[in-house]
């Protein structure tokens, strides 16, 4: 029997007349065929509740507890937007249990007078890793001075937790300024493996690398692996753009050779099959071109090992003012990976 309050319950709807014309008026537009994201998931609205508010999955990564399996990609640092930029992205490391790297600190290796821009661990708090970051050409030439000690000092200043180390040749070559690499990276990596008793990140900077480079690297004790595939920001092609015309005609299509995240992800099983035993490196981030939730649900389901994924642009165009502006962007990100957890199953 129909009661009273079920009739209120059920009828109590302000929003429900707007709410129908709106059906109405959008159900054509709604009327798509199916794309990408349907050829990679199942939808399986059947066996989970809606995620809870606040609900997490805590994951184990750098040597410390992320609430949420993101990561924020190594950005900017050394000028003024830098500040703000990089206090947007640390408060929302705290509030949503985010890990983060650090831009490029090369300006604090001869002087601190930059630190304001990259000194965010007392916003951050002790919890979520923090990673320094230095150019592979700036290791190599501390190496060549025996100047250890130089990232060391860094690495205290800053209160980091590790060093990342970004593999650039191509932008370094393409690059006006850039810095010329005299010795194959991986043997500076594993010089400073040998010379510091800190925890490192190698990446690349937006054109990925392929299956010998991770074949190497998976090789070596490090902390992690950071993709920087092609699809995000491409950082050979944004020097490119800063060179002479002439330089830009030259080199241009070496700008769009690279590999991104999803051939990533493949090529790193692979490499992990056929080493085994061999494997010394254990953790992944995935990035480059990981446009939101669902790329980086997938990816991390695809890839064979402990993985995050990160963005940088998507961060970068909502930590640039009002740091509510980025707390809305992250928590929608959040809720999305909640969502895709609950109700899709990768194919």
């Amino acid at each position: 029997m129909e009661t009273s309050t079920d009739k209120s319950i059920f009828s109590n709807d302000p929003t429900a007349e707007t709410r129908k014309k709106d059906h109405i008026e959008m159900a054509l537009r709604a009327q798509i065929a199916s794309g990408e994201w349907s050829e990679r998931f199942y939808y399986e609205p059947m066996l989970s509740a809606h995620p809870q508010q606040g609900e997490s999955t805590p994951i184990q990564f750098a040597g410390k507890m992320l609430q949420t399996p993101i990561w924020v990609s190594s950005m900017t640092g050394g000028t003024a937007m830098a500040f703000t930029i990089n206090q947007n992205l640390a408060r929302a490391c705290r509030d949503f249990g985010m890990g983060m790297g650090l831009g490029s600190c090369r300006s604090l290796l001869f002087g601190n007078e930059r630190l304001q821009d990259f000194d965010v661990r007392a916003i951050m708090g002790d919890e979520v890793p923090l990673f320094a970051n230095l150019g592979i050409a700036q290791v190599e030439q501390l190496m060549l001075k025996q100047e250890w000690w130089r990232i060391t000092a860094l690495i205290e200043k800053l209160q980091a937790d590790g060093l990342i180390i970004h593999v650039n040749p191509m932008q370094e070559w393409l690059q006006p300024e850039g810095d010329q690499i005299t010795i194959p990276p991986v043997e500076t990596i594993a010089a400073a493996l040998e010379q510091l008793s800190t925890k490192i990140i190698v990446k690349e900077v937006g054109q990925g690398m392929g299956y010998h480079s991770l074949k190497a690297l998976f090789q070596l004790p490090l902390e992690a692996i950071d993709f920087a595939a092609m699809g995000g920001t491409n950082f050979a092609k944004l020097e490119l753009m800063r060179s002479a015309e002439q330089h830009q005609t030259t080199y241009e299509d070496l700008a769009y050779i690279g590999h991104n995240a999803y051939e990533m992800v493949e090529m790193t099983n692979a490499v992990l099959a056929e080493l085994g035993e061999k494997v010394c490196c254990t953790q992944v981030i995935i990035s480059g071109g990981v446009r939101h939730f669902l790329d980086g649900y997938y990816l991390m389901n695809k890839l064979h090992t402990h993985c995050v994924y990160a963005q940088a642009s998507g961060f970068l165009r909502h930590a640039m003012g009002d740091y509510e502006d980025l707390y809305q962007y992250v928590t929608s990100q959040v809720k999305g990976l909640a969502l895709a957890r609950a109700f899709l199953k990768v194919r």
